[in-house]
């Protein structure tokens, strides 16, 4: 016959695994909290580079600093990515508000991500759609915006975006692939192109632009004249 404390024993030590695994999981959702105030300097890599990395698969990054690109750049990616990058706080929810309207009027749901959201994306969490990883976003990107300046921020994201087909990562990368030249060296209407290959750089091309990209580049190359948008990457 068993001991009546048998039960207790099997438990016991079921329980330190679980335990265990709940502590890794608090952990990893702890750590980019962590690491935002240590990304205040330095270069960072996104999770996707790390994959490229991991597997073999080419990445192509030369980090260049955001007061050495072409003031074109940043002015093309705010005015094609985050309109409201100055005034909201790491997620806009007014944009957000619109896609949920959209999607419930049963239209092609637009992107509703700031440029925040996407340095949280990028650095921290995984590419796709996923509920998930929006839940995991919101937060994040509220915090990077409160620890970083929006100049940092936009310097990540510049550094960190996918800008090419093949593993160009950063506009320095993007510009070389597509122009044979550097990100300091290229013109408003360069730089709007680059920004019109954000959404998918695999599909989008700067370097041979079809003529939507073409069209793209030329409504985000005048936005980016706007006294607004032209104030914003400058702001801290």
């Amino acid at each position: 016959m068993l001991p009546p404390y048998w039960p207790l024993q099997r438990q016991l030590p079921m329980k330190r695994p679980l335990r265990a695994i709940l502590l890794v999981m608090v952990a990893l959702l702890l750590l980019p909290y962590l690491l935002v105030p240590i990304y205040s300097v330095g270069h960072p890599i996104s999770v996707l580079m790390v994959g490229r990395f991991l597997t073999g698969s080419p990445v192509s990054r030369t980090w260049v600093d955001l007061g050495a690109m072409s003031p074109a750049m940043p002015r093309s990616v705010v005015a094609a990515e985050d309109a409201r990058f100055c005034s909201h706080h790491g997620v806009d929810w007014d944009s957000l508000s619109d896609v949920l309207e959209d999607a419930e009027d049963g239209e092609v749901v637009r992107g509703g991500s700031t440029i925040t959201q996407q340095v949280a994306k990028n650095l921290f969490l995984w590419p796709g759609r996923s509920y998930i990883r929006k839940g995991l976003e919101f937060p994040l990107a509220l915090w990077i915006d409160l620890v970083l300046s929006k100049k940092r921020i936009l310097e990540l994201y510049l550094n960190v975006a996918e800008f090419g087909p093949s593993g160009q990562f950063g506009a320095e990368a993007g510009a070389r692939y597509a122009f044979s030249r550097g990100v300091s060296a290229i013109s408003p209407h360069q730089a709007a192109l680059l920004a019109a290959v954000l959404p998918n750089p695999v599909t989008r091309s700067a370097r041979t632009p079809s003529a939507h990209i073409r069209r793209l580049a030329g409504t985000y190359t005048a936005r980016a004249r706007s006294a607004a948008i032209s104030a914003c990457w400058t702001r801290n």
